[in-house]
């Protein structure tokens, strides 16, 4: 997809703006960027414990690839009134109505091929910090594009308030994962699942490395 060099500069810029307020006032720090691919279909797969997530997030990704863009589905609601529609949309979001979208599916499977895209396998917050169960839907998107799958891990996000200062959270990148062997198995929803699942496992580990991990719900 071709993107205005002035839409990646306005999107360098207020990435980088949301960088001072995070790691300036505060203490977000990222880790493993070095396993995000530099070309192709990345889908960067994260836990969802906050609603700031959509916000630095994109921070933690362009700073390391500038004038980039970070494509991200996000709640319907949050398009709802004009300026929040233009701002979100500005920044590479666009909406996904609750249940089956399949027009935002479809936009998403497009995206992967060649872009990268950030999506809450969870689909549903846990402000406990605890991981939910993996959508199926998202192991569908894999098993069709087959992008390259970052697992990606948030920290600390779901104890921040805004306006604040002082306070500490993280994002960490691991390895792509390798799903060779399930990509074998039949286009069915038992390997949907199984896909999915190995994304909400190498999530695990990466919280488990930090200390973060709080357990399952």
């Amino acid at each position: 997809m071709k993107v205005s060099f002035a839409r990646r500069l306005w999107v360098t810029f207020s990435a980088n703006v949301i960088g001072i307020y995070a790691s300036l006032f505060n203490d977000f720090r990222s880790r493993g960027a070095e396993h995000i691919p530099e070309s192709g279909g990345v889908l960067l797969a994260a836990n969802h414990i906050s609603a700031y997530e959509t916000i630095f997030l994109p921070w933690a990704i362009i700073r390391s690839f500038p004038m980039s863009m970070l494509w991200a589905p996000a709640k319907e609601e949050l398009f709802a009134k004009t300026f929040t529609r233009l701002l979100y949309s500005s920044w590479g979001a666009f909406p996904v109505r609750r249940g089956r979208d399949v027009r935002a599916g479809k936009a998403i499977n497009e995206l992967l091929v060649d872009q990268r895209v950030m999506l809450f396998p969870e689909g549903t917050r846990h402000k406990d910090g605890r991981l939910g169960k993996g959508n199926r839907g998202v192991g569908k998107i894999i098993y069709d594009v087959r992008p390259a799958v970052v697992p990606t891990a948030l920290i600390g996000l779901n104890r921040w308030k805004f306006p604040g200062v002082r306070q500490q959270g993280m994002v960490v990148f691991g390895a792509p994962i390798d799903f060779s062997d399930l990509f074998l198995r039949d286009d069915c929803k038992e390997t949907h699942q199984l896909i999915v699942d190995r994304v909400m496992d190498a999530i695990e580990a990466l919280l488990k490395e930090e200390g973060a991990y709080v357990g399952r719900c």
